[in-house]
């Protein structure tokens, strides 16, 4: 073993050393993994930052972006909204999630079948009152798991096809891995609705402003138009489109306000008083069809590409809000803004918005130009609360951020462009619609992961450089050399799941497929089953969140520590060479 083989396994080991023992932040010990491969000179200077450049580090940000898109966009809540009574249990909700997980993973890029179904775990997690982190992991699994069945499921199977093409001079068809990536895969969601017990209950991601502020009681009011969904319902299904988190205290109805009874019928012109949390207020009013107070009311700003949002604020005790009803204020005449919601700590209103008697200590949500409401704050006398997201009152975006992921996805699939580029330009693409505001976008990306990402492909790379990744094969070369078929495959599959969190699954697949067909040639058997070995090892990496962008990317949402991944991904990993050994044997025959 030379020196720098010895400097860069070192590196290595003690990086590994950092991220179990879980004192630092993963995105500085990856930091000094690449400071110290550089001082030592595995890893040349001028390839220090060429990480950060990477394809991983774009699709990861990119997909983070647009699956927030997807969360805002209000489609996520429309699907779940008639399934969730009927979900109820931990168990029930994560089979449904990691099935669709692995299902959409045989067809399209697993990483994007994982950022559209976030927002659907983060939903049930909520309703449910479960850990995300229940789910997160499992999804990340089974979007590997999915790859395995399909030629297009993931770029291991797609670079062993192409080897295969020029070893025997016919490709792997596109349902060659299905026979044993369905077997892997079905087990796999079966152990999965078992062992994610092994996951820690207390691994949450970090805090929200939305969750410390935990404001249940703001009053908002809607419109029903003509082309409303509960326009010609009853109250009752208002009641039911509306969920539990949201409560329907009065219907004005010609002016007259009105008991909301269960089987009022819904009119055009109907005004319904909604009181509840801002979020699952602004899910009511889109899933139903409101025109929410003032939305009809422009914005209007002197500056260019000026925001227009909300925000919330306490009514200070010398406010010339005190006293005054809303509707007498003419806020958007006088100060170009819109009062959405009101609320009174430990009240329920039945009274219009613009008829409520505001108090001190009052909390209401203003829209309009946040570059602007800094000073107007200061003028109505009003104190600004932390700022966190606020939705009422925004446009929704519908199928726009649904149309653009699965455009991405389709690209990158049928390979007419590169993934990153297919998620780079759908992460534009729902900024340029609207679907994000550049705020929300760079509010969004995890940045501590890409950071991480960045820093650790030239410490990875330098495995190969420096000749490391050829000594590994000798050595491996040496092993299973002497042992029978069986052994000799489930060790080439367990060496490609071991290569993979230190090379990425391509280049593990490129190390490794040679080998394999070395092994099967030294011992008199075809290549195929050595291939598909390989396949399976380089796509599964359960064991770290660094091998696969599906693990890194539920990594901050889920508030993983490193060691987490390998208590669940061990014995997944065990399973998958115990069950897919004979599967490949018996699919692909070592003898003819």
């Amino acid at each position: 073993m030379t020196m720098a083989q010895t400097q860069a396994f070192a590196i290595l080991a003690g990086m590994m050393v950092l991220f179990v023992w879980g004192r630092l932040r993963y995105d500085l010990v990856a930091g000094l993994a690449l400071l110290a491969a550089v001082l030592v000179g595995v890893v040349p200077y001028e390839a220090a930052f060429s990480g950060f450049g990477d394809d991983i580090v774009i699709i990861v940000g990119s997909a983070l972006l647009v699956s927030a898109a997807v969360a805002r966009s209000g489609i996520i809540e429309a699907v779940l909204h008639p399934l969730a009574p009927k979900i109820t249990s931990t168990r029930t909700q994560l089979v449904l999630l990691v099935t669709t997980v692995t299902v959409l993973s045989a067809f399209v890029k697993n990483i994007g079948a994982l950022a559209m179904m976030l927002p659907v775990a983060f939903q049930m997690a909520k309703r449910s009152k479960t850990p995300p982190s229940m789910f997160l992991m499992p999804m990340a699994f089974g979007s590997l798991l999915g790859g395995l069945t399909t030629l297009i499921g993931t770029s291991p199977n797609i670079i062993v096809s192409h080897l295969r093409a020029e070893i025997t001079g016919a490709p792997f068809a596109m349902f060659d891995f299905a026979p044993v990536g369905v077997g892997l895969a079905a087990a796999g969601i079966a152990f999965l609705a078992i062992a994610y017990r092994l996951l820690p209950l207390d691994r949450a991601g970090a805090p929200t402003l939305a969750e410390a502020m935990d404001i249940h009681d703001y009053l908002t009011e809607g419109r029903v138009r003509a082309a409303s969904a509960i326009a010609g319902k009853t109250m009752a299904d208002l009641r039911g489109s509306a969920g539990p988190e949201v409560v329907v205290t009065a219907v004005v109805r010609d002016g007259q306000k009105t008991s909301p009874l269960p089987d009022m019928v819904m009119r055009e012109n109907d005004i319904v008083l909604l009181q509840g949390e801002p979020a699952a207020l602004q899910q009511a009013v889109a899933r139903v069809g409101l025109e929410l107070e003032g939305e009809d009311r422009s914005m209007r700003s002197d500056k260019a590409n000026e925001e227009i949002g909300g925000v919330e604020a306490v009514i200070a005790p010398d406010s010339l809000l005190i006293g005054q009803a809303a509707g007498d204020l003419a806020l958007h005449a006088r100060f170009n803004v819109n009062l959405l919601a009101v609320s009174r700590s430990g009240q329920r209103f039945a009274d219009r918005l613009r008829d409520i008697q505001l108090r001190a200590g009052d909390i209401i949500v203003l829209q309009g130009s946040l570059g602007d409401m800094p000073a107007l704050l200061r003028d109505l006398g009003c104190l600004p609360l932390a700022t966190r997201e606020i939705r009422l009152g925004s446009v929704r975006r519908g199928v726009i951020p649904i149309a653009i992921l699965a455009g991405a996805m389709l690209l990158a699939g049928t390979g007419l462009l590169p993934v990153g580029l297919a998620f780079f330009g759908a992460a534009l693409l729902v900024v340029l619609f609207g679907s994000l505001s550049l705020r929300e976008a760079y509010a969004t990306v995890q940045w501590p992961l890409l950071v991480m990402l960045g820093a650790l492909i030239p410490v990875s790379e330098a495995i190969r450089t420096t000749g490391g990744a050829d000594l590994i094969a000798t050595w491996l070369s040496n092993i299973a050399h002497s042992l029978p078929p069986y052994a000799a495959l489930a060790l080439i599959m367990a060496a490609a799941m071991a290569l993979t969190p230190f090379l990425n699954n391509a280049a593990t697949v490129l190390v490794m497929a040679p080998i394999a067909v070395s092994f099967a040639s030294r011992l008199g058997f075809q290549p195929d089953a050595f291939l598909m070995a390989v396949a399976v090892g380089a796509a599964c990496d359960f064991l770290t969140p660094i091998g696969h962008q599906s693990n890194t990317l539920v990594m901050g949402p889920g508030g993983y520590k490193f060691s987490d991944y390998a208590r669940l991904g061990a014995p997944l990993s065990l399973l998958v060479i115990v069950l897919g050994v004979p599967l490949i044997m018996m699919t692909w025959p070592l003898t003819r």
